[in-house]
């Protein structure tokens, strides 16, 4: 079980956002970018950070999860960590980044729970980027346990952005 990342003082931050061309109207690229950057931040994620952000299609995330988790079902957000196991040794990058890796919504899901919980697509979208980062950070939800320690942090850190 890889362990979350400790907090060190992040210097700069890169978040490449993409999305797909049928939600373009539909959420702000600044918005999202400046969203995943303050989880990084609140996470204290690293000297220098990188990573993307996807917002796609509910077939789009499916075949993602068929393909690398062997689930053939839809899901709200997948991420693929690149940082290293604990097994290996953690080495920087020559370019001085740490690569994070890629967080992958799914806009259409993300309706769908926001409709079920009643509460608005942004909150829903925010809640699952969050998820989402905190997966590439070494956060695990396997067990009941975990899922609740992974479940307050995210509460926190939405409560800290001003999303309830």
């Amino acid at each position: 079980m890889a362990q979350p990342l400790a907090c060190v003082i992040i210097i700069a931050v890169e978040i490449n956002v993409l999305i797909e061309e049928e939600f373009k109207d539909c959420l702000e690229t600044g918005w999202l970018r400046s969203l995943a950057e303050q989880v990084l931040t609140l996470q204290g994620a690293g000297v220098e950070a990188e990573l993307g952000l996807v917002i796609a299609s509910q077939e789009r995330v499916r075949e993602l999860n068929r393909s690398y988790r062997g689930k053939d079902a839809p899901t709200d957000v997948l991420a693929f960590s690149t940082l290293p196991s604990v097994e290996e040794p953690f080495i920087l990058p020559s370019d001085g980044q740490l690569h994070l890796g890629e967080v992958i919504v799914s806009y259409p899901q993300a309706v769908i729970q926001a409709g079920e919980e009643g509460h608005s697509i942004k909150k829903e979208i925010a809640t699952l980027i969050t998820h989402g980062v905190l997966h590439l950070l070494g956060f695990e939800d396997e067990t009941p346990e975990l899922k609740k320690q992974m479940q307050a942090r995210e509460q926190e850190i939405l409560s800290r952005l001003g999303i309830d």
